[in-house]
């Protein structure tokens, strides 16, 4: 059966409601445990908007972790993009649209001028097709213009499905176990040269490889 045009948009908005409800109510059932989480009450209490950073693969907890706090998004131009996109906007992100590769000096303002009206960013830096776990510029030159300070985030899911993606896309099981590491507010001296932006970038890809394997060890010890 050959599908109207009408119909497809139904079942697209079919699938993205209930892809939100079952994400919330299965994370809903997770035990989350946050740890310095007082990095972000500090910026949130001094209504400082900020730029907070998790891998691509680790997405769901990341997005979901910040819902509801005024934050945009970046998403690609795909059609995947476009059912992550609209469950992004029902957990009241304000959704960018593009990439490194596709749209990405339009994105990038775009972020540069949401950041400028006190939005704050939740970013994948590995997206949207990697390599995994490598930085790219978006997030640390976004803070480096604009002064926004930069968080990185740790997640670490105790049980779950890994899906067999380039990302290695991760779907907690219900009642995992959930841990979480903020690292301290990270600010980006906006004078810095294109050699010393390429230092800082992989210093925070560091500095967030390392807060995954610290996070790793809380979960397990």
């Amino acid at each position: 059966m050959k599908l109207s045009n009408f119909q497809k948009k139904i079942l697209r908005a079919l699938g993205t409601y209930f892809a939100k409800t079952a994400v919330s109510i299965l994370l809903k059932t997770c035990k989350i445990t946050i740890h310095n989480q007082k990095m972000l009450q500090n910026l949130i209490q001094k209504k400082s908007n900020f730029i907070v950073v998790f891998w691509h693969g680790l997405m769901i907890t990341g997005w979901y972790l910040h819902k509801d706090l005024n934050c945009a998004a970046l998403v690609s131009k795909s059609k995947d993009g476009d059912l992550l996109a609209n469950a992004l906007k029902k957990w009241g992100y304000k959704v960018i649209r593009g990439s490194s590769h596709i749209g990405g000096s339009e994105a990038l303002e775009d972020m540069i001028d949401l950041l400028n009206k006190k939005y704050s960013l939740a970013l994948t830096p590995d997206g949207p097709t990697g390599p995994i776990y490598k930085m790219k510029a978006g997030a640390v030159v976004a803070a480096k213009k604009t002064g926004v300070p930069l968080l990185l985030l740790g997640i670490y899911n105790k049980r779950k499905i890994i899906l067999n993606s380039w990302d290695k896309f991760e779907i907690p099981l219900p009642f995992s176990r959930i841990e979480v590491l903020y690292s301290e507010p990270i600010y980006i001296n906006k004078d810095l040269d294109y050699n010393e932006t390429s230092k800082m970038i992989l210093y925070c890809e560091n500095k967030l490889n390392k807060l995954q394997k610290d996070v790793k060890q809380l979960c397990l010890s």
